[in-house]
């Protein structure tokens, strides 16, 4: 996170655990505000990649997995880079910025998939950048964000995968009540204090605890090459597109469509204890076998732990999970509800 911008967030009550924000004072508070109030939180788990260049629609639309031809210049797409075993690199949100293409992803990843994205650039005209020393991204979510927007005078995209922009950036629309501002870094605290005057500021836990609820998850660093596509429900989010030519893992990811094998699929679920990114999940009945990993967690206003997960669908019947992280046997947690149809 850049320094002055740590600095002035510090100075508005921010507490970090290194370059993320734990919460403004009262984490338990702000996750209970969550749910029916207005809050507004600095994103800096979301690194900002940009693909510039005459030649940028056809490299991505040749590299990812998500109709980049039809991306229209007011919309956002989610879409995912995968390996050649259609294994998940990383999840992004993508959206055009003029002609060149930029997308939110996990920081921790920012800089590995910069650089191996690269190899495959060759002669394309095509320059690749991390832009997160000099974007910042911001969320607000609640029942009153549209007027903390227009209070800030910002625009406010209609539907949901609609962007607008404004002098200084640009606004994305994820679904009703919560949307994304990406700006340049030093118009960030003027803008910031408009919207801490309509909005309660909270930390990354509370805004993860929203993309659970939501029923995003986000590729990081921990859960790497762990899912096609189709088990982090990005065929649903519409972050596949079938219909487009070959791309890194193509021939596994419709394969697995159109044979239906996906056994593992995307579960909310809840624990009394920690969890995180990369937690593996175990059977009772079969504590070494790895059946299902946690993608996105954050603490519940309920207590204990929500998340995201990649479960076997065994597993799912049983309604009871037994996790082994680190050592930590006999870690359970319960099934909520599945992800998307």
């Amino acid at each position: 996170m850049n320094s002055s911008w740590q600095d002035f967030l510090g100075a508005n009550g921010a507490r970090f655990d290194g370059d993320l924000i734990t919460d403004f004072g009262d984490l338990n508070s702000e996750l209970a505000a969550a749910r029916e109030a207005t809050i507004v939180s600095p994103l800096g788990h979301l690194g900002v990649f940009e693909c510039a260049g005459e030649d940028a629609k056809v490299f991505l639309h040749n590299q990812l997995t998500s109709d980049v031809n039809h991306l229209a210049a007011d919309t956002a797409q989610h879409s995912a880079w995968c390996t050649a075993k259609g294994r998940m690199q990383a999840s992004f949100l993508l959206y055009r910025s003029g002609n060149d293409y930029r997308g939110l992803l996990s920081a921790d990843l920012l800089p590995t998939i910069r650089n191996d994205m690269q190899k495959y650039v060759l002669r394309s005209k095509v320059k690749l950048a991390d832009l997160s020393a000099h974007l910042a991204v911001l969320g607000i979510s609640g029942p009153q964000a549209e007027f903390a927007l227009q209070a800030a005078d910002l625009p406010v995209p209609a539907d949901a995968l609609q962007t607008a922009d404004f002098s200084d950036g640009k606004v994305i629309c994820l679904d009703a009540n919560r949307f994304l501002i990406v700006l340049a870094r030093e118009k960030t605290p003027e803008l910031w204090a408009k919207l801490a005057a309509n909005a309660r500021p909270v930390g990354t836990p509370v805004w993860r605890w929203l993309d659970i609820q939501a029923g995003l998850p986000l590729i990081t660093l921990a859960t790497r090459e762990c899912f096609v596509p189709q088990m982090a429900n990005f065929d649903q989010l519409g972050g596949v597109s079938f219909q487009k030519g070959c791309y890194p893992g193509q021939e596994v990811i419709a394969r697995t469509r159109y044979l239906g094998k996906i056994k593992r699929h995307l579960y909310r679920i809840h624990a009394d204890s920690a969890l995180a990114a990369g937690t593996g999940i175990y059977a009772p009945e079969n504590p070494e076998s790895l059946l299902a990993m946690v993608v996105t967690a954050a603490p519940s206003p309920d207590g204990g732990f929500d998340a995201l997960a990649v479960i076997q669908e065994s597993l799912v019947d049983s309604g009871v999970l037994l996790f082994d992280a680190a050592g930590r046997t006999g870690l359970r947690a319960s099934i909520v509800s599945p992800v998307g149809d």
